[in-house]
């Protein structure tokens, strides 16, 4: 038996770690690289780093920033941001990261993703969806750091990127975004429901119990945060954290023997 990885997502803009709310307001946090080393001290289960403007500028995510993540990170890591092509998938993990996380590509190009897991392996390829309710609640997917809607609903195409060859789905919910308030749990339910692949529940997580929900209730394989591993108290002061091994034990109701 696993039990369901915490993973940290740590949004990069600029090269500096950010935090946002609905995808914008954004908040400098810190040196990216800082927080890597006292994730290391934490020792958390895996991150994610997502360059968040990087395919509005038609650009990658740096691949000597994905090398600096490489030689200090001691947990598997994923990068994301600008990624459109096998060499852009070659060269980052080349640079050091496990998986990689496409997101806008994607949705434009799906082929892509089964050249991507035929390739590399599906366990390499990660689909970010970003996703957003429209005036009258419909859920759509959107692209390029949430600025443009797609056709897509979510769970359709949770289901066609599966069916592609993603190996994993991180499920990102615009409206929830830095809110921590609680995840969208509906959608991920949907979605967990349609897919065999793991759902990673991202978006709205304020505390322990949310992830708890996440897994519970909406039987998510994998949880991630953002707000709630860089801020602390009711004031949102700065503060890299995460829970303890004995702490995410208990959570979940895991035997570690």
């Amino acid at each position: 038996m696993f039990r369901p990885r915490v993973i940290p997502v740590l949004l990069l803009r600029n090269l500096g770690l950010v935090k946002s709310v609905r995808f914008k307001d954004y908040r400098y946090i810190g040196d990216p690289i800082n927080a890597v080393k006292i994730f290391n001290d934490l020792r958390a289960d895996e991150l994610v780093f997502l360059d968040i403007t990087a395919s509005r500028e038609q650009r990658k995510i740096s691949l000597d920033f994905v090398h600096k993540v490489g030689d200090e990170c001691n947990m598997p890591f994923a990068a994301g941001g600008g990624i459109r092509t096998l060499a852009d998938i070659r060269e980052v993990l080349q640079a050091g990261a496990e998986k990689v996380v496409i997101n806008t590509a994607a949705a434009e190009n799906p082929d892509f993703v089964r050249q991507a897991a035929e390739e590399f392996g599906s366990s390499t390829v990660v689909v970010c969806m970003d996703v957003k309710k429209k005036m009258f609640g419909k859920e759509q997917v959107w692209i390029y750091g949430g600025t443009k809607a797609t056709s897509y609903d979510p769970v359709e195409y949770a289901a066609l990127m599966e069916e592609k060859g993603a190996g994993e789905i991180i499920v990102q919910s615009i409206d929830d975004d830095g809110m921590m308030h609680g995840y969208p749990l509906d959608l991920i339910k949907k979605i967990s429901h349609t897919v065999t692949v793991p759902v990673v529940a991202c978006s709205g997580a304020g505390s322990l119990k949310h992830l708890q929900e996440a897994v519970e209730k909406a039987n998510a394989s994998a949880v991630a945060a953002g707000s709630m591993f860089v801020f602390y108290g009711p004031r949102r002061a700065v503060l890299i954290n995460y829970p303890s091994r004995q702490e995410i034990h208990q959570l979940f109701n895991f035997n570690s023997r």
